[in-house]
């Protein structure tokens, strides 16, 4: 645990040791805004509601979330220096954990910055805090889940820009195949059993249930799952590519 702990203390600091990653913050949060403020249409609604503010979290992450992880093995790779954190006494395992560690807690301040939106909501009106709260902490496991993702498939390859595109066509593909016109071309092409378990896969399918307000565990542990299973294949990458 010392190990991790001590990657996850420089991953994390070094995030904040170039501008990178204020912008990075202020691009978010300004997206955010727009998004939930404008063509969120949250003042036309007249309800006091942050469901337009959760709705486009997935559109959100799809695009930043790759943007944090694309460099994480990927410039260790192309620069030589995953070597030498394999001679290390650190394993594989250590290693993904606290890079994940790291680059998740990092989405959770800039998803703690948001707070405001909160408050203004709460100033406007009386909106169902509990489901906000929910709404929450499902947005940051669904960020987990894009992470490990993304975190995989950055081990994949040396170049930061095939790691971006990768984890964002993957990302994509658990989205898309939660949109009801695909699920539509699924349910006509394939026996229904079998394009109902493909739409379960998707982030929306399990997002949009925790943004009405539905409070299901099993939303929570797809995501959960989902961290679990892309931290293990990012690992077992690693480990395949010591060679390389």
């Amino acid at each position: 645990m010392h190990n991790t702990l001590c990657i996850f203390k420089r991953e994390l600091g070094s995030y904040f040791a170039t501008p990178v990653a204020y912008v990075f913050i202020v691009i978010f949060l300004i997206l955010a805004g727009v998004l939930t403020f404008y063509l969120g249409g949250l003042y036309e609604n007249e309800q006091a509601s942050l469901q337009g503010f959760f709705g486009w979290h997935p559109w959100l992450y799809l695009f930043l979330i790759p943007a944090i992880t694309m460099r994480l093995w990927a410039d260790e790779r192309r620069q030589g220096t995953v070597e030498l954190l394999m001679t290390l006494p650190v394993t594989a395992g250590q290693a993904v954990f606290g890079k994940f560690l790291a680059a998740w807690a990092f989405t959770g301040i800039a998803l703690a910055l948001t707070f405001p939106f909160w408050i203004t909501i709460n100033y406007l009106g009386n909106p169902d805090n509990g489901v906000i709260a929910a709404s929450y902490l499902g947005s940051f496991l669904m960020a987990g889940g894009y992470l490990a993702l993304g975190c995989a498939l950055s081990a994949v390859t040396k170049s930061t820009v095939i790691a971006f595109v990768l984890g964002l066509v993957t990302c994509l593909a658990f989205l898309l195949i939660g949109l009801p016109p695909v699920r539509a071309v699924l349910t006509d092409t394939l026996p229904l059993a079998v394009a109902d378990t493909i739409s379960s896969f998707s982030f929306l399918t399990h997002w949009e249930a925790i943004t009405r307000g539905v409070i299901d565990l099993r939303d929570f542990l797809f995501f959960a799952s989902l961290v679990a299973v892309g931290m293990f294949a990012n690992a077992v990458i690693l480990e395949s590519k010591k060679a390389d």
